[in-house]
């Protein structure tokens, strides 16, 4: 079950989207401001983001430039009643994925919404397929020229976020709040000696990890 986490300080808004979703089947987190929101993305498994831009505390724009500070994946659609090309550029800007305008029709959000999940769990759930490599989420399993690689768990999981987003530059922050976990207190030189070994273990035709200097890695299909 995908979980929906809504910020949203209108009262009768947010509470028509939190019973509208989970008529859907979606478990639904509903909080009414950005701070909320970004206390409850930091201590939960979110799938994706509905959020409002006009709110106390923290605004939409905020909540989700830090929401892509530590995790760059996770969907995020926008509800707002600003409507000017400058609004959507900034919302765009600070890292949304869609943009929705009030006062909106139900159903239209419904089908955004879907087709976001749709779009991010195609990775999330299943497979990154390439021409001579295949990695497996569920199994954990990474086939190179029709043979098995045998990685760590960590090792696994740092590859599979480096190909999900190729050509995007992960942080070591990044890499290591989303794999090692926000209260981990291994070093930013883990990240280095994982991807070390990954370029030992992992020699494919199809992508190669770079490392940007002073920003971190990424992936870079060829």
């Amino acid at each position: 079950m995908f979980k929906i986490l809504i910020a949203e300080d209108d009262d009768n808004l947010r509470n028509i989207l939190e019973i509208t979703l989970s008529k859907e089947g979606y478990s639904v987190v509903a909080v009414v401001n950005g701070q909320l929101a970004y206390d409850e993305f930091c201590n939960s498994k979110i799938d994706l983001i509905v959020t409002d831009i006009m709110m106390p505390k923290m605004d939409g724009n905020e909540l989700t430039a830090k929401v892509r500070t530590l995790k760059p994946d996770v969907p995020i659609l926008m509800l707002t009643a600003l409507e000017t090309l400058d609004d959507k550029k900034k919302g765009f800007g600070s890292g949304a994925d869609d943009y929705l305008t009030k006062p909106f029709d139900l159903q239209e959000l419904l089908l955004r919404i879907k087709a976001l999940l749709r779009r991010y769990g195609e990775v999330y759930e299943n497979k990154i397929v390439l021409p001579h490599t295949e990695l497996n989420y569920q199994a954990n399993t990474v086939i190179l020229n029709g043979n098995n690689i045998e990685l760590t768990k960590k090792e696994f999981l740092l590859l599979f976020k480096l190909l999900s987003h190729p050509n995007y530059i992960f942080s070591r922050e990044q890499l290591m709040n989303d794999i090692w976990g926000y209260e981990s207190n291994s070093a930013d030189r883990t990240v280095d000696t994982h991807i070390k070994l990954l370029r030992n273990k992992v020699d494919s035709s199809d992508f190669k990890i770079v490392t940007i200097r002073g920003l971190g890695y990424k992936a870079v299909l060829l």
